[in-house]
């Protein structure tokens, strides 16, 4: 049976006990029903995993012992800062989800002219709680320590003219070559999702002035979660670690 994988949001040295968080005693105490004497693999966003063996355990609360640590090179030797449009529904889920699946390092939300999603204020940070609880699961899931960060929410003119050493990215149906043709070596990527609609004529333009690359994701035309997930795969395929 495979060892639950936990994300523990404090230090955890080896030998030590301690209480595991609400969500976290919550998870296995009520979701998984874990018993004293058993085994669960800790994580706290660094580079390593604990093994831990449960000393208490009821529906609320959990304490577990620091057994040992290990490396986790689970990590690409790409850094990928997705710059995702939000999507309706629970498409913006299930981008976040499988690009954290797929190794990204960083994603911000973006808003653009034909974004479709209105938030502000306390619904647009519980939002991004949300999604940042969505990563965590996701690491869980993927065997990844570090935690992706969900940044905040910010216009899509900003997020391009934010200064950075990455190669700039955006996918273009008239552009020149695919993602295979890329020719640099590269260790990190912004790439651009824009929404279902696409780009409006001014943001294209701003993508342009702020010296992004175009790359075509072949002659068919993919949904805004599709063209996340292909490009990631495309570059990890490319310059990452599959």
């Amino acid at each position: 049976m495979r060892i639950p994988r936990i994300y523990q949001d404090s230090p955890l040295v080896v030998t030590e006990t301690l209480a595991l968080d609400d969500e976290a005693a919550s998870h296995i105490g009520r979701v998984l029903r874990m018993s004293p004497g058993e085994q669960v693999c800790l994580f706290n966003g660094g580079d390593e995993d604990f093994l831990a063996e449960i000393i208490s355990a009821s529906k609320k609360n959990v304490s577990v012992k620091v057994l040992s640590s290990s490396t986790n090179n689970s990590e690409s030797p790409l850094h990928i800062h997705l710059g995702q449009v939000i999507s309706r529904g629970d498409r913006m889920d299930f981008t976040i989800q499988k690009s954290v699946e797929l190794g990204v390092s960083t994603i911000t939300p973006l808003f653009s002219e034909r974004c479709g999603v209105k938030l502000s204020g306390e619904r647009l940070e519980k939002k991004i709680h949300q999604w940042q609880k969505i990563v965590i699961g996701a690491c869980e899931q993927s065997g990844r320590s570090r935690v992706p960060e969900i940044r905040p929410a910010m216009s899509l003119e900003a997020w391009c003219g934010e200064q950075t050493d990455a190669l700039k990215l955006n996918l273009h149906p008239r552009a020149a070559h695919g993602i295979g043709g890329l020719a640099l070596e590269i260790s990190k990527v912004r790439l651009l999702i824009g929404p279902e609609g696409g780009l409006s004529e001014n943001e294209i333009l701003k993508t342009e002035q702020d010296a992004f690359t175009d790359v075509l994701l072949g002659p068919r035309v993919l949904r805004t979660e599709t063209a996340a997930l292909t490009a990631i795969s495309a570059l990890q395929l490319k310059f990452g670690d599959l």
